[in-house]
């Protein structure tokens, strides 16, 4: 939890953590909680959230992606794909009013 409110700086660079993996996948978050883990507790923090995320959506996908063989991956895959979709977009927001966003159905990896 971060000591105080979070800088404007701060809160731009939480909210690209969430969009960058609209396009980057998990590096860019990684390479943001490795630069700022140290300098931003909130920048820190929604990185490290969004890299527990995206680790928790590629087991989702693997056994949505094997359960294709079962006829039922054929609708989960496009609904993983919206639901990370949205509630990217949605940490992305909350990131930017400087709240901890906490995504559903996250694995918490690292700690």
């Amino acid at each position: 939890m971060p000591a105080s409110v979070p800088t404007n700086d701060e809160k731009m660079l939480a909210m690209l953590a969430h969009l960058i993996t609209l396009v980057s996948s998990f590096i860019g978050p990684l390479v943001i909680y490795l630069v700022k883990k140290d300098e931003s507790a909130f920048v820190g923090d929604q990185a490290k959230e969004v890299l527990n995320f995206h680790l928790s959506v590629l087991i989702y996908a693997v056994v949505a992606g094997l359960s294709v063989l079962l006829l039922i991956g054929f609708v989960l895959l496009p609904a993983l794909g919206v639901f990370v979709f949205v509630v990217t977009i949605v940490g992305a927001i909350r990131a930017y009013e400087g709240k901890m966003y906490r995504y559903p159905l996250c694995i918490r990896f690292i700690s």
